[in-house]
Protein backbone atom coordinates (compact mmCIF):
# COMPACT_ATOMS: atom_id res chain seq x y z
CA UNK A 1 0.00 0.00 0.00
CA UNK A 2 1.15 3.91 -0.70
CA UNK A 3 2.42 5.33 2.43
CA UNK A 4 1.15 8.76 1.48
CA UNK A 5 -1.70 10.33 3.39
CA UNK A 6 -3.84 11.08 0.24
CA UNK A 7 -7.50 10.62 0.34
CA UNK A 8 -8.26 7.65 -1.72
CA UNK A 9 -10.86 7.62 -4.16
CA UNK A 10 -13.99 5.19 -3.85
CA UNK A 11 -12.53 2.81 -6.92
CA UNK A 12 -9.28 2.15 -4.60
CA UNK A 13 -11.10 2.36 -1.30
CA UNK A 14 -13.39 -0.57 -2.52
CA UNK A 15 -10.84 -2.61 -3.66
CA UNK A 16 -9.34 -2.40 -0.44
CA UNK A 17 -12.77 -3.47 1.71
CA UNK A 18 -12.90 -6.43 -0.62
CA UNK A 19 -9.25 -7.69 -0.88
CA UNK A 20 -6.83 -6.48 2.13
CA UNK A 21 -9.61 -4.78 5.10
CA UNK A 22 -12.79 -7.63 5.01
CA UNK A 23 -15.18 -6.59 7.53
CA UNK A 24 -14.90 -2.82 7.45
CA UNK A 25 -17.01 -0.75 6.14
CA UNK A 26 -17.45 2.73 4.56
CA UNK A 27 -20.00 4.50 6.48
CA UNK A 28 -19.96 7.96 5.29
CA UNK A 29 -16.94 9.65 5.09
CA UNK A 30 -15.33 7.30 7.34
CA UNK A 31 -14.53 3.68 7.41
CA UNK A 32 -16.32 1.20 10.52
CA UNK A 33 -15.83 -1.91 11.95
CA UNK A 34 -16.56 -3.56 15.22
CA UNK A 35 -14.17 -6.43 16.42
CA UNK A 36 -15.76 -9.07 18.84
CA UNK A 37 -13.44 -10.28 21.29
CA UNK A 38 -13.79 -12.88 24.00
CA UNK A 39 -14.43 -10.87 26.83
CA UNK A 40 -14.19 -7.04 28.40
CA UNK A 41 -10.49 -7.36 29.33
CA UNK A 42 -9.85 -8.61 26.03
CA UNK A 43 -11.05 -5.79 24.40
CA UNK A 44 -9.16 -3.09 26.59
CA UNK A 45 -6.03 -5.35 26.06
CA UNK A 46 -7.50 -4.62 22.21
CA UNK A 47 -7.94 -0.82 22.52
CA UNK A 48 -4.70 -0.08 25.00
CA UNK A 49 -3.06 -1.56 22.02
CA UNK A 50 -4.54 0.48 19.04
CA UNK A 51 -4.20 3.05 21.46
CA UNK A 52 -0.27 3.30 21.26
CA UNK A 53 -0.34 2.75 17.79
CA UNK A 54 -2.45 5.62 17.33
CA UNK A 55 -0.31 7.63 18.87
CA UNK A 56 2.83 6.73 16.98
CA UNK A 57 1.18 7.35 13.63
CA UNK A 58 -0.54 10.47 14.81
CA UNK A 59 -3.61 9.59 14.09
CA UNK A 60 -6.71 8.64 16.30
CA UNK A 61 -9.85 6.46 15.91
CA UNK A 62 -13.42 7.20 17.25
CA UNK A 63 -13.74 4.35 19.67
CA UNK A 64 -16.87 2.60 21.39
CA UNK A 65 -16.93 -0.14 23.92
CA UNK A 66 -19.51 -2.38 24.56
CA UNK A 67 -18.58 -5.29 27.30
CA UNK A 68 -16.63 -7.10 24.56
CA UNK A 69 -17.35 -5.10 21.59
CA UNK A 70 -15.32 -2.67 20.45
CA UNK A 71 -16.08 -0.48 16.92
CA UNK A 72 -13.86 1.62 15.42
CA UNK A 73 -14.63 4.70 13.23
CA UNK A 74 -11.33 6.08 11.28
CA UNK A 75 -11.76 9.55 9.08
CA UNK A 76 -9.22 11.90 8.59
CA UNK A 77 -10.58 14.80 10.10
CA UNK A 78 -8.03 17.26 8.53
CA UNK A 79 -9.21 16.85 4.85
CA UNK A 80 -13.06 15.59 5.21
CA UNK A 81 -12.75 11.80 4.46
CA UNK A 82 -10.62 8.26 4.21
CA UNK A 83 -7.01 8.48 3.45
CA UNK A 84 -4.18 5.92 3.47
CA UNK A 85 -3.61 6.78 7.58
CA UNK A 86 -6.92 5.89 7.87
CA UNK A 87 -5.92 2.64 5.98
CA UNK A 88 -2.99 1.81 7.41
CA UNK A 89 -4.48 2.30 11.26
CA UNK A 90 -7.10 -0.05 10.06
CA UNK A 91 -4.39 -2.79 8.79
CA UNK A 92 -3.29 -2.03 12.46
CA UNK A 93 -6.45 -2.62 14.56
CA UNK A 94 -6.45 -6.18 12.45
CA UNK A 95 -3.28 -7.40 13.45
CA UNK A 96 -3.44 -6.21 16.78
CA UNK A 97 -6.96 -8.26 16.84
CA UNK A 98 -5.97 -11.31 15.18
CA UNK A 99 -2.37 -11.17 16.75
CA UNK A 100 -3.84 -11.72 20.46
CA UNK A 101 -7.48 -13.07 20.10
CA UNK A 102 -9.33 -14.57 18.17
CA UNK A 103 -11.96 -11.92 16.76
CA UNK A 104 -15.52 -13.02 15.93
CA UNK A 105 -16.90 -10.80 13.30
CA UNK A 106 -19.47 -9.04 13.76
CA UNK A 107 -21.53 -6.48 11.53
Amino acid sequence: MVMTDDRVNDQELHHVLAHALRGWSKAGDALERTFELPDFKAALAFINALGDRAEQMGHHPDVDLRYNRVKLRLTSHDVGGITRRDLRLAEQAEKIAHGHHPVRKTA
